[in-house]
Protein backbone atom coordinates (compact mmCIF):
# COMPACT_ATOMS: atom_id res chain seq x y z
CA UNK A 1 0.00 0.00 0.00
CA UNK A 2 1.59 3.27 -1.12
CA UNK A 3 -0.33 6.05 0.68
CA UNK A 4 -2.64 6.17 3.69
CA UNK A 5 -4.93 9.22 3.69
CA UNK A 6 -6.01 10.06 7.25
CA UNK A 7 -9.31 11.97 7.15
CA UNK A 8 -10.76 13.34 10.41
CA UNK A 9 -14.41 14.38 10.08
CA UNK A 10 -16.63 16.55 12.22
CA UNK A 11 -19.85 18.02 10.77
CA UNK A 12 -18.69 18.18 7.14
CA UNK A 13 -21.83 16.87 5.44
CA UNK A 14 -21.75 19.64 2.82
CA UNK A 15 -18.30 18.71 1.46
CA UNK A 16 -17.65 15.16 2.63
CA UNK A 17 -18.81 13.26 -0.43
CA UNK A 18 -16.98 15.54 -2.85
CA UNK A 19 -13.68 15.37 -0.99
CA UNK A 20 -13.90 11.60 -0.81
CA UNK A 21 -14.44 11.51 -4.57
CA UNK A 22 -11.52 13.86 -5.14
CA UNK A 23 -9.22 11.70 -3.04
CA UNK A 24 -10.43 8.60 -4.86
CA UNK A 25 -9.63 10.22 -8.19
CA UNK A 26 -5.92 10.69 -7.42
CA UNK A 27 -4.07 8.06 -9.52
CA UNK A 28 -2.21 6.40 -6.65
CA UNK A 29 -2.43 3.13 -4.78
CA UNK A 30 -3.93 4.29 -1.50
CA UNK A 31 -6.27 3.71 1.38
CA UNK A 32 -8.59 6.30 2.92
CA UNK A 33 -9.17 6.04 6.66
CA UNK A 34 -12.09 8.21 7.74
CA UNK A 35 -12.58 8.84 11.47
CA UNK A 36 -15.80 10.60 12.41
CA UNK A 37 -15.66 12.62 15.62
CA UNK A 38 -19.34 12.30 16.62
CA UNK A 39 -20.80 14.45 13.84
CA UNK A 40 -24.36 15.64 14.35
CA UNK A 41 -25.11 17.14 10.92
CA UNK A 42 -25.73 13.93 8.96
CA UNK A 43 -22.08 13.22 8.12
CA UNK A 44 -22.21 9.81 9.81
CA UNK A 45 -25.27 8.75 7.87
CA UNK A 46 -23.75 10.03 4.64
CA UNK A 47 -20.58 8.02 5.19
CA UNK A 48 -22.54 4.84 5.81
CA UNK A 49 -24.64 5.42 2.70
CA UNK A 50 -21.56 6.21 0.65
CA UNK A 51 -19.99 2.88 1.53
CA UNK A 52 -23.22 0.88 1.22
CA UNK A 53 -23.90 2.31 -2.25
CA UNK A 54 -20.60 0.98 -3.58
CA UNK A 55 -19.08 4.39 -4.22
CA UNK A 56 -16.07 3.39 -2.15
CA UNK A 57 -15.17 0.99 -4.91
CA UNK A 58 -14.89 3.65 -7.59
CA UNK A 59 -11.54 4.47 -9.18
CA UNK A 60 -10.75 0.79 -9.67
CA UNK A 61 -8.53 -1.00 -7.17
CA UNK A 62 -6.39 2.05 -6.37
CA UNK A 63 -8.20 2.88 -3.14
CA UNK A 64 -9.97 1.33 -0.22
CA UNK A 65 -12.05 3.16 2.38
CA UNK A 66 -12.34 2.37 6.06
CA UNK A 67 -14.72 4.32 8.31
CA UNK A 68 -14.34 4.53 12.08
CA UNK A 69 -16.88 6.19 14.37
CA UNK A 70 -15.51 7.71 17.55
CA UNK A 71 -17.67 7.14 20.64
CA UNK A 72 -16.98 10.65 21.98
CA UNK A 73 -15.95 13.99 20.53
CA UNK A 74 -12.27 13.85 21.42
CA UNK A 75 -11.04 16.43 18.87
CA UNK A 76 -9.32 16.43 15.48
CA UNK A 77 -5.99 15.27 16.84
CA UNK A 78 -7.57 12.24 18.45
CA UNK A 79 -9.21 11.29 15.15
CA UNK A 80 -5.91 11.60 13.28
CA UNK A 81 -4.11 9.48 15.86
CA UNK A 82 -6.84 6.85 15.62
CA UNK A 83 -6.55 6.79 11.84
CA UNK A 84 -2.77 6.46 12.08
CA UNK A 85 -3.21 3.32 14.18
CA UNK A 86 -5.03 1.74 11.23
CA UNK A 87 -2.68 2.98 8.50
CA UNK A 88 -0.72 0.45 6.44
CA UNK A 89 0.75 2.65 3.69
CA UNK A 90 4.40 3.47 3.17
CA UNK A 91 3.40 7.13 3.45
CA UNK A 92 0.69 8.96 5.41
CA UNK A 93 -0.96 12.34 4.96
CA UNK A 94 -3.79 14.16 6.71
CA UNK A 95 -6.70 15.30 4.53
CA UNK A 96 -9.32 17.57 6.04
CA UNK A 97 -12.88 16.79 4.99
CA UNK A 98 -13.43 20.21 3.40
CA UNK A 99 -12.33 21.51 0.00
CA UNK A 100 -9.53 23.90 1.00
CA UNK A 101 -6.77 21.61 -0.27
CA UNK A 102 -6.49 19.75 -3.58
CA UNK A 103 -5.70 16.02 -3.20
CA UNK A 104 -4.02 16.03 -6.61
CA UNK A 105 -1.12 17.69 -4.78
CA UNK A 106 -0.41 14.30 -3.19
CA UNK A 107 1.45 13.51 -6.42
CA UNK A 108 3.64 16.61 -6.11
CA UNK A 109 4.49 15.87 -2.48
CA UNK A 110 5.38 12.26 -3.16
CA UNK A 111 7.47 13.20 -6.18
CA UNK A 112 9.51 15.61 -4.06
CA UNK A 113 9.92 13.04 -1.30
CA UNK A 114 11.15 10.37 -3.69
CA UNK A 115 13.37 12.69 -5.74
CA UNK A 116 15.23 14.03 -2.69
CA UNK A 117 14.91 10.96 -0.47
CA UNK A 118 13.02 12.92 2.17
CA UNK A 119 11.27 11.61 5.27
CA UNK A 120 8.59 14.32 5.37
CA UNK A 121 7.35 17.00 2.98
CA UNK A 122 5.26 20.03 3.95
CA UNK A 123 2.77 21.42 1.44
CA UNK A 124 3.33 25.15 1.81
CA UNK A 125 0.75 27.85 1.09
CA UNK A 126 2.98 30.74 2.13
CA UNK A 127 5.91 30.95 -0.28
CA UNK A 128 6.03 34.51 -1.68
CA UNK A 129 4.73 34.78 -5.21
CA UNK A 130 2.75 31.53 -5.22
CA UNK A 131 -0.90 31.47 -6.27
CA UNK A 132 -1.95 30.09 -2.87
CA UNK A 133 -0.42 32.99 -0.97
CA UNK A 134 -1.59 35.64 -3.41
CA UNK A 135 -5.12 34.25 -3.28
CA UNK A 136 -5.48 34.37 0.50
CA UNK A 137 -7.66 37.14 1.93
CA UNK A 138 -5.59 39.40 4.17
CA UNK A 139 -7.54 38.32 7.24
CA UNK A 140 -6.70 37.44 10.83
CA UNK A 141 -6.11 33.88 9.64
CA UNK A 142 -3.58 35.05 7.05
CA UNK A 143 -1.51 37.12 9.45
CA UNK A 144 -1.82 34.41 12.08
CA UNK A 145 -0.31 31.88 9.67
CA UNK A 146 2.58 34.22 8.93
CA UNK A 147 3.15 34.84 12.63
CA UNK A 148 3.17 31.15 13.49
CA UNK A 149 5.51 30.45 10.56
CA UNK A 150 7.93 33.11 11.87
CA UNK A 151 7.78 31.71 15.40
CA UNK A 152 8.37 28.18 14.11
CA UNK A 153 11.46 29.29 12.18
CA UNK A 154 12.86 31.12 15.20
CA UNK A 155 12.23 28.31 17.68
CA UNK A 156 13.32 25.40 15.50
CA UNK A 157 15.90 26.99 13.18
CA UNK A 158 14.16 25.70 10.07
CA UNK A 159 13.45 27.03 6.60
CA UNK A 160 9.99 25.43 6.47
CA UNK A 161 7.62 28.28 5.58
CA UNK A 162 4.18 26.96 6.58
CA UNK A 163 3.96 25.24 9.94
CA UNK A 164 0.13 25.36 9.99
CA UNK A 165 -0.43 23.51 6.71
CA UNK A 166 -2.65 20.44 6.83
CA UNK A 167 -0.55 18.69 4.18
CA UNK A 168 2.40 17.12 5.96
CA UNK A 169 3.39 13.98 4.07
CA UNK A 170 5.41 11.56 6.21
CA UNK A 171 6.79 8.10 5.98
CA UNK A 172 4.52 5.95 8.12
CA UNK A 173 7.52 4.73 10.10
CA UNK A 174 8.38 8.36 10.89
CA UNK A 175 4.81 9.25 11.90
CA UNK A 176 4.72 6.28 14.27
CA UNK A 177 7.96 7.36 15.95
CA UNK A 178 6.55 10.82 16.72
CA UNK A 179 4.41 9.32 19.53
CA UNK A 180 1.71 11.91 18.99
CA UNK A 181 -0.40 12.91 21.97
CA UNK A 182 -2.44 16.00 21.06
CA UNK A 183 -6.22 15.73 20.77
CA UNK A 184 -7.08 19.05 19.15
CA UNK A 185 -5.91 21.28 16.31
CA UNK A 186 -2.57 21.59 18.10
CA UNK A 187 -1.65 18.19 16.64
CA UNK A 188 -0.47 19.97 13.45
CA UNK A 189 2.06 21.91 15.51
CA UNK A 190 3.14 18.91 17.54
CA UNK A 191 3.89 17.07 14.28
CA UNK A 192 5.87 20.00 12.86
CA UNK A 193 7.81 20.61 16.08
CA UNK A 194 8.84 16.98 16.51
CA UNK A 195 9.82 16.63 12.85
CA UNK A 196 11.92 19.80 13.03
CA UNK A 197 13.72 18.75 16.22
CA UNK A 198 14.67 15.38 14.77
CA UNK A 199 15.68 17.00 11.50
CA UNK A 200 17.98 19.38 13.35
CA UNK A 201 19.51 16.38 15.08
CA UNK A 202 20.25 14.84 11.68
CA UNK A 203 17.75 12.00 12.01
CA UNK A 204 15.25 12.92 9.28
CA UNK A 205 15.26 15.03 6.12
CA UNK A 206 12.46 17.53 5.56
CA UNK A 207 11.36 19.48 2.50
CA UNK A 208 8.44 21.50 1.20
CA UNK A 209 6.61 22.20 -2.07
CA UNK A 210 3.89 24.76 -2.89
CA UNK A 211 0.32 23.43 -2.89
CA UNK A 212 -3.08 24.78 -3.91
CA UNK A 213 -5.30 26.38 -1.30
CA UNK A 214 -8.83 27.79 -1.36
CA UNK A 215 -9.64 29.05 2.16
CA UNK A 216 -13.14 28.96 3.54
CA UNK A 217 -14.63 31.20 6.21
CA UNK A 218 -16.15 30.34 9.59
CA UNK A 219 -19.57 30.95 8.04
CA UNK A 220 -18.72 28.31 5.44
CA UNK A 221 -17.86 25.80 8.15
CA UNK A 222 -14.25 26.51 9.14
CA UNK A 223 -13.70 24.96 12.57
CA UNK A 224 -10.56 26.84 13.60
CA UNK A 225 -10.97 30.07 15.57
CA UNK A 226 -8.18 32.46 14.61
CA UNK A 227 -7.39 33.88 18.06
CA UNK A 228 -8.24 30.99 20.39
CA UNK A 229 -6.59 28.27 18.30
CA UNK A 230 -3.74 30.59 17.39
CA UNK A 231 -2.75 30.86 21.06
CA UNK A 232 -3.06 27.09 21.41
CA UNK A 233 -0.68 26.71 18.48
CA UNK A 234 1.82 29.06 20.13
CA UNK A 235 1.64 27.08 23.36
CA UNK A 236 2.15 23.83 21.47
CA UNK A 237 5.25 25.12 19.68
CA UNK A 238 6.73 26.38 22.94
CA UNK A 239 5.86 23.15 24.74
CA UNK A 240 7.52 20.89 22.18
CA UNK A 241 10.53 23.18 21.83
CA UNK A 242 11.44 22.85 25.50
CA UNK A 243 10.17 19.33 26.19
Amino acid sequence: MHLSVLMPVYNECATLEEILQRVQAVPLEKEIIVVDNCSTDGSRELMTQWIDSGKAGQAGSQASVKIIFQDQNHGKGSSVRRALEEASGDWVIIQDADLEYDPQDFLKLLEEANKRQLDAVFGTRLLPGTDARKGMPKSTFYFGRLGLAWLFKVLFHTTISDVATCYKLMRRSVAKQLQLESNGFDLDFEIAAKLAKESNAGKWKLGEVPVSYKPRTELEGKKIHAVRDGWRAVRALLKYRIS
